[in-house]
């Protein structure tokens, strides 16, 4: 590719990605605003318990947004191939699909909240983590129906109404935080439970506005007619079914692998346990923006599939690795030069914890680009229907390197919190070395056939 071909694959890439971006960004700085108004008001223990009950919580709803997150890359298919009836299908299926999905991992994340002593914390952070999970787990529903809402919007390159949607109920989630955390006027003061409490409110607001915008705007009347309503979704069902599973286990191995990291660290004291959260907060800031770029990538390399075009499969794929590696540069360049000032936006008069987590943000510097990469190998093989080898990749790299070392160098060479991290950042390079070249081993050699309705990729040996 020369250079004025990839300039300008970097520029549609990027102008896709942004309000992807953003929008992921409003997700994740929801979770920081819980923190931020938890540590701040509530202390530290209140913080690690907050952390740790959305980390099990988010990782029970993985697998169900990561197995959701494949429908984009097949709508934009679908688009390419201008199948408009086939977009309807593949919308109506989603919401089945969101539906079974929410009755199932809402259950289990239930289940995990009901059970909270399982993960061997303090007794405080158990009780707290325990109502805190119970509340979250009753948000599964909005936030899958959401989930599943906005890949339409994605597929057909209309991510601006979801990035609008998220940032007003990210002002929504700020606002009923400090109303029912501290208690204002006629609201009661529920302390930690009112984060939880306000994180469901938003999430409500945001399946209700995603699906109203959706069915009342004319950008999308084309794909919602009457006349499809009586077409059948169970083939779609099935491949949503087919493409997903892999695919959010795919996503349930790495938030597994930080979500137990979280459960190590919070062996090792309450404090430790806070310090994670902050620099996990952090670094999850950053992995999310990633997976905008992710997304985007899965979204005009599963288009180029629809238009058969194979030189654009790996133009549009290169153009997503190129955009991610800079900006997760210029991330870790911050996270190595502002760790300090960082740390303080979250905490204050605990300088123990403070300390313990500015270390822990210069490891997760080390392993932004890793990370950046990693995610995007994971979105552009979405686009070429890819999801069960990098199932397999991490697993591998997650559960057989990245948890054992970091318990290793944790407990064994008593490297407490910072061992666990060094684990985290081998797992997320062998995970970035492998997606990657998976990746362009697949689309140096991909078969493409505008005309299936799923394009599977050559046979590589």
């Amino acid at each position: 590719m020369n250079l004025r071909v990839l300039k300008l694959e970097l520029a549609d890439t990027l102008r896709l990605s942004v309000p992807i971006v953003i929008a992921q960004l409003g997700v994740v700085l929801m979770g920081v605003t819980d923190n931020l108004f938890v540590g701040r008001l509530l202390g530290a223990v209140p913080l690690g318990a907050a952390g740790l009950a959305n980390s099990l919580s988010f990782l029970v709803s993985s697998i169900g947004i990561g197995g959701l997150s494949v429908i984009a890359a097949m709508v934009s298919r679908a688009a390419g191939q201008g199948n408009e009836q086939g977009i309807n299908q593949l919308f109506r299926a989603s919401l089945r699909v969101a539906l079974l999905f929410s009755l199932v991992f809402g259950g289990l994340s239930a289940i995990v909240g009901l059970n909270f002593h399982w993960f061997g914390q303090t007794p405080e952070v158990t009780q707290m983590g325990r109502e805190f999970t119970l509340i979250l787990s009753v948000s599964t529903l909005p936030l899958l129906l959401f989930t599943a809402t906005r890949q339409l919007a994605d597929g057909l390159r209309q991510p601006r109404v979801t990035m609008t949607i998220t940032m007003l109920a990210l002002a929504i989630n700020a606002l009923f935080n400090y109303l029912l955390i501290t208690g204002y006027g006629p609201f009661p003061e529920l302390g930690l439970n009112g984060s939880a409490l306000a994180t469901l409110i938003s999430r409500i607001f945001m399946a209700v506005a995603m699906l109203a915008y959706v069915y009342r705007s004319h950008r999308f009347r084309p794909f919602l007619q009457a006349a499809y309503a009586h077409l059948p979704t169970k083939t779609q069902v099935t491949e949503i079914m087919r493409l997903g599973l892999p695919g959010g286990l795919t996503f349930f191995f790495e938030i597994a692998a930080f979500s137990i990291a979280s459960v190590m660290v919070g062996w090792l004291g309450a404090a430790e346990l806070g310090a994670h959260q902050i620099a996990l907060n952090m670094a999850s800031t950053t992995y999310m923006i990633a997976t905008g770029i992710s997304t985007a990538g899965a979204i005009r390399v599963g288009n180029a599939v629809g238009l058969g075009d194979r030189l654009r499969v790996r133009q549009a794929g290169l153009a997503a690795f190129v955009l991610a590696t800079a900006f997760m540069t210029v991330c870790a360049l911050v996270f190595f030069t502002a760790n300090d000032y960082l740390v303080g936006l979250y905490i204050k008069d605990n300088p123990t914890v403070a300390g313990m987590a500015a270390s822990l943000v210069i490891v997760a510097g080390f392993f932004q680009l890793s990370d950046g990469i990693q995610v995007v190998g994971i979105g552009t093989l979405r686009g070429l229907s890819d999801v069960n080898v990098p199932t397999w990749i991490t697993l591998f790299a997650y559960w057989v390197l990245s948890l054992p070392v970091g318990y290793l160098l944790a407990f064994t060479f008593e490297m407490k919190a910072v061992g666990v991290w060094l684990g985290l950042l081998i797992g997320l390079t062998t995970a970035a070395i492998f997606l990657t070249i998976r990746f362009f081993r697949l689309a140096n050699r991909y078969r493409v056939t505008a005309s299936d309705p799923v394009v599977a990729p050559a046979t590589v040996s």
